[in-house]
């Protein structure tokens, strides 16, 4: 991952780039069957962090193939980089530490499940319904965006309470 930050700063369309991408892919694909993440779909506050991790390898993936030439309909890829891996992440730790930081079981509800869920399909539109419906890309565009607010608005409502009370343990914090 270092080098292709490293390669993005000093040749971010080299064909170095290609490869590096390619390998760093394979890297995060062989960590991730590592994890066994199967293990972890009763748990959405696990299974949440799993889902954005994909989409790591994804994306490096569909960076190298794009740079590569050999495949247009991957032009989006750093879309699955921001969308899928940043956002999905940021949202999968803000419910896991807004519970633990304010004393409540780590649990989160269907509806935050429902969430992570929306925020990954906001990824895949963004990624692939330029290349599945070209003529449709603004509409893809705003269903995407639609997924990402609704998934981030999911949060809101049942997180704003949370964070706006006090501990339920009593503690300070």
């Amino acid at each position: 991952m270092i080098a292709v930050v490293f390669v993005d700063i000093v040749a971010p369309s080299h064909q170095i780039a290609v490869a590096v991408a390619a390998v760093a892919a394979i890297a995060q694909v062989w960590r991730f069957i590592g994890w066994r993440s199967w293990r972890a779909l009763d748990e959405p506050l696990v299974w949440s962090l799993h889902l954005a991790y994909a989409w790591l390898p994804a994306g490096l993936a569909m960076k190298a193939l794009y740079l590569s030439g050999n495949a247009a309909w991957a032009a989006h890829w750093l879309h699955a980089l921001t969308i899928g891996v940043a956002a999905a992440m940021i949202l999968a730790v803000m419910t896991r530490a807004s519970l633990g930081h304010t004393g409540r079981p780590l649990l989160a509800s269907r509806l935050i499940g429902g969430a992570y869920i929306l925020l990954s399909l906001a990824a895949a539109m963004r990624v692939f319904a330029p290349a599945l419906a070209p003529g449709a890309y603004q509409w893809g565009v705003m269903v995407a965006g639609a997924l990402w607010i609704c998934a981030f608005a999911i949060f809101i409502i049942v997180y704003a309470p949370i964070l706006l009370r006090p501990r339920i343990d009593g503690r300070q914090g």
